[in-house]
């Protein structure tokens, strides 16, 4: 009788065998190690203290002790999220690099930058929503504004010397923005920073007057008193942020909402994928997270890959039309 570690021996020797006649590599068989069995980086196409890096660092904390490994936060700031999306796109799809989207490096930028090589629906594989989130509507406290019929009125008496921030060109709060002044019908000057905590920052110090801009990079600095809101982004009835009143009451119709996934580069696998999306599913119902997410009036949203990819053609579509009806031509 052969001991039991030479039958295991000569188990393993005949699996390596069949693996190799398969044209399979032995170490795929040699060992099976559970997935996640390193830290995962999660690439943030945007710079530290944007709104995407505030929901995906809050996210991570949430995430590591679910996979029981870390969720490690790699910013990769640029082009409105392309530098880090690209980044994401070429990286082993061994689901040990995944990418925080959003729509302003997936459904904007692609729209806005005529250099971008990759396409949202094609390129990558979507895992699941992360958050739903309204774009606000600050100034900085001087203003002599309160609600937005009033700010309307004084952005037109301006004559076009009303300075609206933005996260860089193409970003989110750069289109929103447009999109306001448009459907409002007064005339801004666009002044681009590098990044949301930059534009808002901007706001804060007074050196601009207004931007139109994710949730979570504003609210904190709106309890603060250091901003003032004037509404939010989302449809009409909606109360993402409490008693904050939607700009589709005064706009009819108007509204502008971002969003944050979590995708992988293409050819990750449906059981890596199933994986990240359970445990992310988990830790959106945790307690730490909504509260968190709530603080920066980001609505927790999880889905199935394939209602992912439905909302993204959606939003593209949508956006598609925003960037025609604003007006703003893709360089």
């Amino acid at each position: 009788m052969l001991h039991p570690d030479a039958s295991r021996r000569q188990l393993l020797t005949h699996a390596v065998l069949c693996a190799t006649s398969l044209g399979l590599p032995a170490s795929l068989w040699a060992q099976s190690p559970r997935y996640p069995s390193r830290p995962v980086r999660m690439i943030v196409p945007n710079a530290p203290g944007s709104s995407v890096d505030t929901i995906s660092r809050l996210l991570g904390q949430q995430l590591t002790p679910l996979l029981g490994q870390a969720l490690v936060v790699d910013n990769k700031a640029g082009a409105a999220g392309a530098v880090g999306i690209e980044a994401g796109k070429v990286a082993p799809p061994d689901g040990y690099t995944v990418m925080a989207a959003s729509s302003s490096s997936v459904t904007v930028a692609p729209l806005l930058q005529k250099a971008i090589s990759y396409d949202p629906l094609k390129d990558f594989e979507l895992i699941s929503l992360v958050a739903l989130l309204p774009n606000v509507l600050v100034c900085r406290t001087s203003l002599p504004v309160n609600k937005l019929s009033e700010f309307v009125a004084y952005a037109k008496a301006q004559g076009g010397k009303f300075n609206m921030a933005s996260a860089g060109p193409g970003s989110v709060s750069h289109l929103a923005g447009v999109a306001l002044s448009s459907a409002a019908g007064f005339e801004a000057l666009h002044v681009p920073y590098k990044g949301g905590s930059q534009s808002v920052g901007s706001v804060v110090s007074g050196e601009t007057d207004w931007t139109l801009t994710p949730a979570p990079v504003a609210m904190a600095l709106v309890k603060g008193g250091r901003l003032k809101i004037l509404g939010h982004s989302m449809p009409k009835g909606t109360q993402p942020l409490g008693p904050v009143p939607s700009l589709a009451e005064t706009l009819p119709g108007f509204e502008f909402t971002s969003w944050i996934g979590l995708m992988g580069p293409k050819g990750l696998s449906a059981e890596v994928s199933d994986v990240l999306r359970r445990q992310l599913t988990q830790a959106l119902q945790t307690k730490d997270i909504k509260e968190g997410f709530a603080i920066h009036g980001a609505v927790p949203h999880s889905s199935t890959g394939e209602a992912f990819r439905e909302f993204l053609a959606r939003d593209i579509v949508q956006t598609r039309k925003a960037i025609r009806l604003a007006g703003v031509q893709a360089e």
